[in-house]
């Protein structure tokens, strides 16, 4: 097998090296602590505003970080490549983004996530912080993973961190914020398929076979199986596999409004990516659903896998006010 080729000049240091040059390209947003590694924002902790952290292991960029910032994250805790943060990690970074209002810390659902979250608010609740915690769970692909009892967070993070974002920003109090991320939660569902596989700097081979005429259909954001192993097929029938089994599972009915977000993988063209959102797009509309809102692009990557995750949201108007509410991010900005 050829070597692979990255940017990097040590595994052991690729997410040290990548934090210090996005802190140093972002200063006006974000402000990156080390000893232990996490991203704030800039300025720190809006008085009074409910606190939001979040956190996973790196190689999912933007996620996190990339979402630290006014109407987002006040703060985000990033691992070791597809490694959960440590709770040592993840304490300072909920201090960090207390006010005095409370934290709402937003776990995707794998085991170490949410284990290390746990311990982690558990510290800080020690310190005097109340902590509430959500899951998301999002995936609709399997409902056990070698990561997870239970669904998997997927893409549909990206909606929780907004609109709860956009809740505590408006001055929402804690059990509010919780409870518009657990409604956000409650009615988004994703799922996603690989062309290829991903390379781990530190294991320098790709993390699983994927022969180059077959796709993985319902791939977790490491590499996960999914539902089956298919012949490659056209752009219109992959994207029918993905968006059926969300809209099925979310009951969509004729009249309803939703976001439909098209999300890149890390290693597919916004070209693909524009494919796949047409399709989706009609397949909705032929249910009668209503897309009053959209996002397409690489927000939550599996390194430079190459393939894309649909995701679905059924608004309202209140979870449609509050993704439409100013959000001031690297990586989200409107």
């Amino acid at each position: 097998m050829a070597a692979v080729k990255k940017l990097i000049n040590d595994p052991q240091t690729v997410v040290a090296e990548s934090l210090e040059g996005f802190g140093a390209a972002h200063p006006d947003v974000v402000t990156i602590h080390s000893d232990p590694w996490f991203v704030a924002r800039a300025g720190g902790a809006s008085a009074g505003k409910v606190g939001l952290v979040s956190g996973g292991g790196s190689g999912h960029e933007p996620l996190h970080g990339g979402f630290v910032g006014v109407g987002m994250l006040d703060a985000a805790v990033p691992g070791a490549m597809f490694t959960s943060p440590t709770p040592d990690q993840i304490a300072p970074a909920i201090q960090a983004a207390d006010s005095g209002a409370g934290v709402l810390a937003i776990v995707k659902n794998y085991t170490g996530d949410v284990l290390n979250f746990e311990t982690a608010a558990e510290l800080a609740d020690a310190e005097g912080v109340t902590v509430r915690t959500v899951v998301v769970n999002d995936d609709v692909a399997v409902e056990d993973s070698l990561y997870t009892a239970g669904r998997r967070g997927v893409a549909g993070t990206v909606a929780v961190e907004k609109i709860a974002g956009a809740a505590a920003e408006r001055g929402y109090d804690l059990d509010a914020v919780a409870a518009v991320a657990e409604k956000v939660i409650a009615n988004v569902r994703s799922m996603g398929v690989a062309l290829t596989a991903c390379t781990v700097p530190h294991a320098g081979k790709p993390s699983f076979d994927l022969p180059d005429d077959e796709i993985e259909i319902g791939i977790g954001i490491h590499g996960e199986p999914g539902r089956r192993r298919i012949p490659l097929a056209g752009a219109d029938e992959i994207t029918e596999m993905l968006l059926t089994p969300v809209a099925d599972d979310l009951n969509l009915a004729g009249g309803e409004k939703v976001l439909l977000f098209v999300n890149g993988m890390g290693g597919t063209p916004a070209s693909e990516l524009y494919v796949v959102y047409r399709r989706a797009r009609a397949l909705l509309e032929e249910r009668g659903v209503e897309v009053t809102r959209s996002l397409v692009g690489n927000y939550v990557t599996s390194l430079e896998m190459q393939g894309a995750s649909v995701t679905v949201l059924r608004l309202d108007d209140e979870l449609t006010a509050l993704w439409d509410a100013p959000v001031h991010t690297t990586a989200l900005r409107w």
